[in-house]
């Protein structure tokens, strides 16, 4: 009876002690996690300066350990406009509507940061655009080695629609309104003028303890005198309203070529 009291105790430690053990580790990366800031980018994708802050600028996350600290979140619609229930009107024209469809596909079925699958095709797809070459943006699956058939079936099915609504009734809540893009927000502040210096807002709003080495650099600040309202690079909002070029979309939307 005693050996078998000694056998239910010590059973009763093993279950206990490596639970314990267990949501230790647990908590420590969760508190990682609740430690992350907020990273938010709208755009559209044939923006030339959308284009040139994701391939040369927001991409380095990925290579300096900034992607630890941050939940990233990319908004491809930007300054286009719902006419009517079934009529968007892109900055760029209708290839832009194409773009913004398939991207919000590629951020549907590619959710994984670890893996960051969608970011890289959402790159290799800006790159494309950089070269004058957004026609050949099927190319981006043979590139970054990824099946085609997902996305695909994404925009195919009429879900690459309805995400995009979603974006668009997302864009129109923004608060302040954005005026332009890229429009990106830290930790709900709109960083509007300053998008460029994004890494100093980040590594600021961090409170966590794993501090990545983009944020060890003393290069790394916010200029206390920028101008929010000295602003170059961007395209802006209210040049999209005078448009007349359309994109009538359905439920169901057109096939595109790859």
């Amino acid at each position: 009876m005693t050996s078998h009291k000694l056998v239910f105790a010590i059973l009763i430690t093993c279950l206990y002690i490596p639970q314990s053990l267990a949501s230790s580790g647990d908590s420590e990366e969760f508190k990682d996690d609740s430690h992350k800031v907020k990273l938010s980018l709208y755009y559209e994708a044939l923006c030339p300066f959308c284009t040139n802050f994701i391939v040369n600028n927001l991409a380095k996350i990925f290579e300096n350990g900034l992607i630890s600290v941050v939940d990233l979140r990319l908004v491809p619609w930007g300054n286009a406009f719902v006419k009517d229930k079934k009529t968007w009107v892109c900055q760029h024209g209708p290839d832009e509507c194409l773009l913004n469809t398939v991207e919000a596909c590629a951020i549907r079925v590619w959710p994984d940061q670890g893996a960051h699958f969608s970011f890289r095709f959402i790159r290799c797809v800006e790159r494309l655009n950089l070269e004058n070459k957004h026609s050949e943006w099927s190319s981006c699956f043979k590139t970054e080695g990824l099946n085609s058939k997902p996305l695909m079936d994404c925009y195919n099915s009429g879900l690459g629609f309805q995400l995009e609504q979603s974006y668009a009734d997302e864009t129109a809540r923004l608060n302040p309104p954005h005026r332009f893009v890229p429009w990106v927000i830290v930790d709900n502040l709109p960083l509007e003028g300053d998008y460029q210096n994004f890494v100093a807002y980040v590594c600021r709003e961090y409170k966590g303890t794993s501090v990545p080495e983009a944020c060890r650099s003393p290069s790394v600040e916010i200029n206390s005198v920028h101008n929010k309202d000295s602003i170059g690079q961007v395209c802006y909002a209210n040049e999209a309203k005078n448009l007349t070029s359309v994109t009538r979309v359905k439920g169901k939307q057109e096939s595109p070529r790859h």
